[in-house]
């Protein structure tokens, strides 16, 4: 791990603790199984299934950027993006570098999204896992780079015993030995986050290692329309866009366009 996400780690898990002593493990647990009434909507299923294969980003405020778009409404920019053709939603939920916070997530669903939301953040714990199930998340986001294998093999189980799928972060060829983890669905993040510079050749350079027969997500640095055809032409299912749609004054808008492009481009999908 690079600088900044060594910072984010070190200080996810001193905020990991102070939540449990606000509220134990156990506790939470209890909420969750209290909570839990039956899957969540398969993220998995939605891009395999999707005309646009896009996960739109509610990200408001980044590390390397500061304010993206701070006015940005939970209640109106997720709900928009669903209405203008996103497969499914990324939220952040982490407050300190990204400006975000769980409760976004019940905000979108209270504005009636029902398409999958992901749930953004950096996971060093299991008592995360709980955190976003309680949100109303349908997967959660797992970071190779953040975690050893056997950290990795448990959370996934874990995710999977409450009913939340697992997106997969990888980066680099080192990382690519997770997907043998067996994850819902494999990412490639085309930024560093390291020095959070964006190349979107990662997930060209990344495919050949990942199963074939895998749901392949590339994150981040993705601008073009013709980007998500060549992506798609080699293998990749999804597309996660957060900001270039959340640098314009009406991000669900933005999307609407770039999708309007990509049809353009007649991609199969």
């Amino acid at each position: 791990m690079a600088d900044i996400l060594e910072k984010i780690v070190a200080y996810k898990k001193q905020e990991v603790e102070r939540y449990k002593k606000e509220l134990s493990q156990e506790t939470l647990m209890k909420r969750v199984f209290d909570f839990n009434k039956g899957r969540t909507e398969s993220m998995k299923s939605a891009l395999i299934g999707s005309n646009t294969g896009i996960i739109a980003e509610f990200k408001r405020k980044s590390p390397s950027k500061g304010w993206i778009n701070k006015e940005a409404s939970p209640s109106i920019v997720p709900k928009s993006y669903q209405d203008y053709g996103a497969a499914a939603l990324s939220i952040l939920t982490d407050t300190h570098f990204f400006g975000g916070t769980g409760v976004n997530i019940r905000s979108a669903r209270l504005s009636k999204v029902i398409i999958p939301i992901l749930y953004k953040n950096f996971i060093v714990d299991e008592y995360q896992i709980y955190q976003a199930r309680l949100t109303g998340a349908s997967a959660i986001l797992l970071i190779a780079a953040c975690l050893t294998k056997e950290q990795c093999r448990d959370y996934i189980e874990k995710a999977h015993e409450i009913d939340l799928e697992v997106l997969l972060e990888m980066h680099t060829e080192e990382d690519t030995e997770y997907a043998e983890l067996g994850p819902d669905m494999y990412g490639v993040n085309n930024r560093n986050l390291g020095t959070f510079e964006t190349d979107v050749n990662n997930s060209l350079q990344l495919i050949s290692r990942l199963p074939a027969d895998g749901v392949k997500v590339s994150e981040s640095g993705i601008s073009d329309p013709t980007v998500v055809k060549q992506l798609r032409d080699c293998g990749y299912r999804g597309f996660l866009i957060g900001e270039n749609f959340m640098k314009e004054p009406d991000p669900g808008l933005a999307l609407a366009s770039f999708i309007a492009q990509v049809q353009a481009l007649n991609v199969q999908v």
